[in-house]
């Protein structure tokens, strides 16, 4: 993840949702083994009847007996979806996916208050560095804030109430009915997490609860923002990989429709871990976006002019053809000759070998993890994109392999031949007139953190 950062918040760029944000969150986590189940949570994902974890799955070429589920609906969606995967792994792998790209009205708190951002969590795995001790949920249909049905943006209620009346007597409760399931006292607790754009939320909660001020973790406000759903396990991420100890306590928590309350331990696998994709690596490898037309444009936030060019291209999408070559659009998966060991994308009945042009030889290749280099390239100022001008060339894999696409995340003058790049799944186009986001795979710089 590679974020741009405007106003100390992390946001999206035109090419970005939730679900490609989540697609790159899980990427590291079935490099070596191959996750039973998938759980996606967002409030703010793309489709409103499509399962947004399948396209993951599918973007990650893990299709067929993988059980995928979305969550959504509520800020503690997040830690809701861990706790319910960690409840059934009974030690099979399950991946936790929580991803956020909420809308916010020109001027109000929530543009400089939140953020995008999306954490994927691996569960039942072998030497976790955390283990789940007890969960608790405390339900109450608290409306703080909510978003109707076809609504663009959330509406909130007074600070003080949400404050008053929901953090302070709703997340307490939560937090005394997790310890009591255990041993633990309130006083053992090292490490506390609760998301909140409000400032003496979590030191209220804090003291209500019987909890040390010195517990409450970071919410990382200065340099993400609040990430919605994603933003507990974001705060508990960043405390694993900068503060926790083994045997330490961590409580986690998430305030919306009531609470949903998660102590865990950390192991003594945690001794010397390093994670890597951390937090504070995708922080320092960010983007810094200073135009806040762009951050306007890339939210709809006005309606801009996109000329006869940008018309052309909302051409109706098939979904048959969509569908029949879906490993290929979202996976990035090629073809790989059995008999001469040539890769080539896309797959086809021939191999481009000159010296081989065996037929019906190919075996499914994935190019997604495959380094590259920049061959040509090109800044088309005529080509219509939401932020010009359009970058795209050939690029060659390691492999052999050549693939002819967009470049994303550069400015100009920021791309040269020989540069290194890694391939990220974003946005391609937008079918319009129908709601749809067309996704695939385009070059971005290697990550240098």
């Amino acid at each position: 993840m590679r974020p741009r950062v405007a106003a100390s918040a992390a946001i999206c760029s035109w090419d970005e949702d939730a679900i490609t944000m989540g697609v790159e969150a899980a990427r590291g986590l079935v490099t070596a083994t191959t996750p039973e189940s998938l759980i996606f949570a967002s409030t703010t994902g793309p489709f409103a009847d499509r399962q947004q974890a399948g396209i993951i799955a599918t973007a990650l070429s893990l299709e067929g007996e993988l059980r995928t589920l979305d969550v959504t609906a509520s800020q503690r969606a997040g830690v809701g979806a861990l706790s319910q995967a960690a409840a059934s792994a009974d030690g099979r792998q399950m991946l936790v996916v929580a991803s956020e790209n909420r809308r916010a009205r020109a001027r109000s708190p929530g543009e400089l208050a939140w953020g995008d951002g999306a954490v994927c969590v691996s569960i039942g795995t072998d030497s976790p560095l955390l283990e789940i001790v007890a969960s608790s949920v405390n339900s109450v249909d608290f409306l703080g804030h909510f978003r109707a049905s076809g609504e663009e943006f959330d509406y909130d209620w007074e600070e003080r109430w949400i404050r008053d009346e929901g953090l302070a007597k709703i997340v307490p409760t939560a937090i005394a009915n997790v310890l009591k399931k255990t041993s633990v006292e309130a006083s053992q607790i090292t490490h506390f997490v609760l998301p909140s754009t409000i400032s003496r939320g979590p030191r209220l909660v804090a003291r209500s609860a019987g909890l040390s001020p010195d517990s409450i973790v970071d919410n990382l406000a200065g340099v993400l923002g609040e990430t919605g759903v994603a933003h507990p396990l974001f705060m508990a991420l960043n405390a694993l990989e900068t503060r926790v100890k083994p045997g330490d306590y961590v409580l986690v928590a998430a305030f919306g429709s009531g609470c949903e309350a998660v102590l865990l331990r950390a192991t003594d696998a945690i001794s010397g871990y390093r994670s890597p994709r951390s937090v504070a690596d995708a922080l320092q490898a960010r983007q810094s976006e200073e135009n806040y037309f762009k951050y306007l444009c890339f939210n709809q936030l006005v309606e801009t002019e996109e000329g006869k060019r940008g018309e052309a291209a909302e051409f109706q999408t098939s979904l048959s053809a969509a569908y029949r070559n879906r490993d290929m659009l979202l996976g990035l998966v090629g073809g790989r000759c059995t008999q001469c060991g040539t890769v080539q994308f896309p797959r086809a009945r021939v191999c481009v070998n000159p010296q081989c042009r065996a037929t019906d030889t190919q075996e499914p290749y994935s190019f997604r993890d495959e380094p590259a280099k920049v061959s040509s390239w090109s800044a088309d100022y005529l080509a219509y994109t939401p932020n010009p001008p359009s970058h795209y060339g050939m690029i060659d894999f390691e492999n052999g392999g050549r693939l002819m696409t967009d470049f994303a995340d550069v400015e100009v003058g920021e791309i040269d031949v020989g540069m290194s790049v890694e391939m990220r799944f974003r946005i391609k186009s937008m079918d319009h007139p129908r709601g749809l986001p067309r996704y695939f795979w385009k070059a971005v710089p290697a990550r240098t953190a």
